[in-house]
């Protein structure tokens, strides 16, 4: 990435960059207190809320999950922490596939409401509303109320019994294609979530090879 703009005219904070007028330069170096360790989660809950759906047998449901990652590009893997008590561990696990639907900001009362029953005791597209929709590579549904589903298939399980990781691979992706960009939840633990906020460019200080196109 390249270092930024030319270090000429305008006053400039430390690094190089330029200052709003009345900017303190001391803003961006924020005074710190000491935070415990177990509440990290809210600062870094790595992505987009979302609910994933599984089925097996006869049974399905959906479960709501905010600790996932993006591991690499080609193949498509995404890690997801999925807890043991949680009734769609055993679906998972044992089908070894599942499909990851992004929600948006319209659908936030029902993905509280998914998060906060159990799929052991209800039918969760039942109760809440939701439709399901075959997918074309896997047997869990895809949720039509989503702005996205990727159907996914277990890739590597080794950190399953320890962590509770699943590692998976993205067979297929559906996406609406408008909004480009749409609003989703971000929780910040304690029943709180904040929004995906407004877009801000940098592609010009970008290798072209670290961008999509």
């Amino acid at each position: 990435m390249k270092p930024g703009p030319a270090k000429t005219g305008g006053v400039r904070d430390p690094f190089g960059f330029p200052l709003r007028p009345g900017e303190d330069p001391m803003a961006r170096q924020p005074a710190k207190v000491d935070f415990p360790v177990s509440q990290v989660r809210r600062y870094l809950e790595p992505g987009p809320i979302v609910m994933v759906s599984s089925a097996l047998a006869e049974r399905r449901n959906i479960m709501t999950m905010g600790w996932h990652t993006v591991m690499e590009f080609t193949p498509s893997l995404v890690g997801c922490v999925i807890a043991s008590s949680n009734f769609s561990f055993g679906l998972i696990r044992r089908s070894r596939e599942c499909v990851i639907n992004l929600p948006t900001t319209a659908l936030t009362d029902i993905v509280v409401g998914v998060g906060n029953t159990s799929g052991a005791e209800i039918d969760k597209f039942a109760r809440f509303g939701l439709t399901a929709v075959p997918a074309t590579r896997v047997k869990a549904p895809l949720i039509a109320e989503c702005h996205a589903s990727f159907e996914c298939r277990l890739f590597d399980d080794a950190l399953v019994e320890r962590y509770n990781f699943f590692i998976f691979e993205v067979l297929k992706a559906h996406v609406a294609p408008s909004p480009k960009r749409p609003e989703t939840l971000h929780y910040t633990g304690d029943g709180e979530f904040v929004l995906s906020g407004k877009v801000i460019s940098r592609r010009r200080w970008f290798r072209p090879e670290l961008l999509d196109s």
